[in-house]
């Protein structure tokens, strides 16, 4: 459910953290979970590239790319 704080994480912009709340796309959560992208994870949005998409997201010491149409998909808690 998206609220005035839980956005999805391709909504959020450079320099913004955020903690995972969930996936809406099975594929998608499973790619994530074997990454170690697990949900009430604090995250930093590091990088955007220049058409928005990858994007990159720093969560415990760990950068990974995301597509903007995987992003998408996550849903977060904007902090």
């Amino acid at each position: 459910m998206i609220t005035q704080n839980n956005i999805l994480l391709s909504a959020l912009k450079k320099g913004e953290k955020g903690i995972i709340i969930g996936f809406d796309d099975d594929d998608i959560a499973l790619k994530l979970l074997e990454m170690g992208c697990l949900p009430q994870m604090e995250f930093y949005l590091s990088t955007l590239a220049p058409f928005g998409c990858p994007i990159c997201i720093d969560i415990e010491n760990t950068q990974i790319a995301i597509r903007l149409s995987e992003a998408q998909h996550i849903l977060v808690q904007k902090i």
